[in-house]
């Protein structure tokens, strides 16, 4: 989709300068939302089509329809004013006194903290202590991620003296088991909540060639041998939400993690699924 903008956003303004004309410059205007839904819709066949056969969820033309809708409108709002003009509107929410649990929230693939504002929003208003942190570089790989997860724990367990309750979004949920191996932290939290992450691979990964697709790959070697590593025990700390109609993390299963506690979200598409009610009430339950 940031791709498909930049692009889009490179031409019209090309062309703009170039002819001056009033066709081009209107053709600019339109090609962006054309490209962002354009590349969803595919997005969406591509999972109606390997989550179709599946016994459990039903995949519908209907439910497909209804999510990319929403999923239209929800990403263009994150990636295009949220995270690129208000990453910083809301600042962290230290814990006004100790003994208040907070929440860390880890976002996901070519995102920032921004990605979160909704959620800090609605936190701040509920009182509760938070820090959204933003995985640098960019284009690092998911193992990049472990030593700003571990700061964040760090200063949040000092300042609360309770261990966080984690929040991640897509690839953040790898970034979090990498850091839980790597550090061998899983006494350093108190709940980890996924939301589409792509825990067992995503087969739309096959379609990208950069490090980070290539280790989300179904199988790959990097999943393999991030999970040999993981004790069965440590699936019990987390909660995983996924979605049979997620535009990202497809097939349906591959969003849960064995032994985990598995929520199945109804006809949810990948960042639709961090702005559903159920979800942000699940995350405030274990921090009370």
């Amino acid at each position: 989709m940031l791709i498909g903008f930049m692009a889009a956003l490179g031409v019209w303004v090309w062309a703009s300068v170039q002819y001056l004309n009033p066709v081009w410059m209107m053709a600019g205007v339109l090609a962006v939302p054309l490209i962002h839904a354009g590349t969803l819709a595919l997005e969406f066949m591509l999972m109606y089509r390997a989550n179709r056969p599946q016994a459990r969820y039903r995949v519908r033309p209907w439910n497909v329809l209804t999510a990319w809708c929403a999923e239209t409108m929800i990403s263009a709002r994150v990636f295009y004013w949220e995270q690129p003009f208000r990453s910083e509107k809301f600042r962290d929410r230290p814990a006004s006194q100790q003994g208040r649990r907070a929440v860390l929230l880890i976002h996901g693939l070519l995102c920032n903290r921004g990605f979160w504002n909704s959620w800090m929003l609605e936190l701040r208003k509920l009182d509760i202590p938070h820090t959204a942190i933003t995985l640098e570089p960019v284009f690092g790989t998911i193992d990049d991620g472990c030593d700003a997860i571990d700061a964040a724990v760090r200063r949040i367990t000092q300042t609360t003296g309770l261990t966080p309750v984690i929040v991640t979004h897509s690839m953040g949920g790898l970034s979090v088991r990498a850091w839980l191996r790597n550090r061998s932290a899983d006494d350093r939290v108190h709940r980890i909540i996924t939301i589409a992450a792509p825990h067992q691979g995503t087969a739309l990964a096959r379609l990208a060639t950069t490090d980070v697709a290539k280790r989300m790959r179904i199988g790959s070697h990097w999943l393999t041998a991030l999970a040999a590593a993981e004790p069965p025990s440590r699936y019990q700390l987390f909660t995983c939400f996924y979605s049979h109609c997620d535009n990202i993390v497809f097939p349906t299963a591959n969003g849960t993690l064995p032994g985990a506690d598995n929520r199945h979200v109804s006809s949810s598409a990948h960042i639709q699924m961090a702005h559903r009610d159920e979800v942000f009430r699940e995350v405030v339950r274990w921090l009370r």
